[in-house]
């Protein structure tokens, strides 16, 4: 699986770009979002972080500018009944993240379904499956709150991109934080994993 990839850009167009990592191009395809926070242009280095997609049609490689760009998609294919991969990067190309958690916080279906592709009933689903099925919202609520710090709540959001309920996500970060209250995220990950595994 690819996970990241950094290298030079040697073309650029709003919805993929394509990326030399030491002479081997890779065609990735990015949301919007991606492309403005990357001032994308040839010549560029660019650091993404990745999703392999595997269909019947083939293959595709997704990158994005932050790890919560691709959490949500990931949250979005994995989660939500009906929402591919073209849907997903066409939801973060309509809206960035944070106005994405404030809409699925507040259930506000009629701004979700102003995004090119997604209609009122996909809006809906997004809601009711992240919000109620997930407990994605709990943990951006309580981040917002300040209830939870921006790294713990990352932490959660990784790990239920995994697949664990956020009970068990939020129990197993806070055990990790209680013998390290200063572990940067991808520690909050790793022990939380080791946690859930064993």
């Amino acid at each position: 699986m690819i996970a990241r990839l950094r290298g030079k850009v040697i073309e650029a167009y709003p919805n993929r770009l394509v990326v030399d990592v030491h002479g081997v191009g890779y065609e990735v395809f990015i949301p919007l979002s991606t492309f403005d926070r990357l001032h994308a242009a040839e010549g560029l280095d660019v650091d993404l972080r990745t999703h392999l997609h595997f269909s019947q049609l083939g293959q595709k490689l997704f990158g994005f500018a932050s790890e919560e760009e691709r959490d949500v998609f990931l949250l979005l294919i994995d989660r939500v009944s009906g929402v591919g991969p073209t849907m997903a990067v066409s939801v973060l190309s309509g809206m960035d993240v944070n106005q994405f958690k404030k809409c699925v916080v507040a259930g506000d279906v009629a701004g979700l379904s102003r995004l090119k592709g997604v209609g009122k009933k996909t809006a809906e689903r997004i809601v009711l499956e992240l919000k109620d099925k997930v407990g994605v919202t709990e943990t951006w609520q309580d981040a917002a709150a300040g209830q939870v710090s921006a790294g713990a709540a990352d932490a959660e959001l990784a790990l239920i991109a995994l697949g664990y309920k956020q009970v068990d996500a939020r129990k197993a970060v806070r055990k990790v934080l209680d013998a390290d209250p200063a572990a940067p995220t991808e520690a909050l990950v790793r022990g939380a994993l080791r946690a859930l595994q064993g």
